[in-house]
């Protein structure tokens, strides 16, 4: 389910405004707008633009988190304290590891399909879909991953490991109906 099939694509009013110059082609003209962005009269319309700079700068938001989480788990290795962890911990800490790897890809696909596959007349729906796709995708490895972690964190805290896995699943259940569940049924309510 992608920003255009729950509704979330809208006219997003002025401050929205895309920084890029694209090219209106005469050929476009009399198009059906649904299809390619393009307004009555032709022109580009501004409603697919200004929801992908949306989504890219939601990306821009997201990543910073993502890259830190990366560097603690990277630096987690070489702490003496790592050595201490039964091989099943640094297994799980692995799986997060690469989780967090997976998380970067999807969340850094947009820009990289943005930069190679934009032409001006497919500048629109598709490409919020497949953007908006790869961000939500991005967000779920990322939650593992920070759940797996906490798992060993809270673990070597508590040393009592069915406790920090009844706290890694409650976390990660309040990370899926914020960013999942809620968005979705509010979504729903407004249609």
């Amino acid at each position: 389910m992608t920003a255009i099939d729950i509704g979330i694509l809208d006219d997003r009013g002025p401050g929205h405004g895309s920084q890029r110059s694209d090219t209106n082609d005469s050929s476009d003209k009399g198009t059906d707008s649904s299809d390619k962005g393009t307004g009555d009269d032709g022109s580009h319309d501004s409603k697919y633009k200004d929801v992908i700079k949306t989504i890219l700068d939601e990306t821009r938001m997201v990543l910073p988190g993502i890259q830190t989480l990366f560097g603690f788990q990277l630096i987690a290795v070489f702490n003496q304290s790592f050595d201490k962890l039964s091989d099943l911990d640094r297994l799980i800490h692995m799986v997060a590891l690469v989780f967090t790897m997976i998380a970067v890809g999807l969340l850094l696909a947009p820009a990289a399909y943005d930069r190679q596959c934009r032409y001006p007349e497919t500048f629109s729906k598709h490409f919020a879909k497949v953007a908006t796709r790869f961000l939500g995708l991005g967000m779920v490895p990322f939650v593992i991953s920070m759940c797996l972690d906490l798992y060993i964190v809270a673990s070597l805290i508590l040393h009592n490991k069915m406790e920090a896995m009844v706290l890694s699943l409650v976390m990660l259940t309040f990370f899926f109906l914020l960013w999942f569940c809620f968005p979705l049924m509010d979504a729903k309510a407004q249609h």
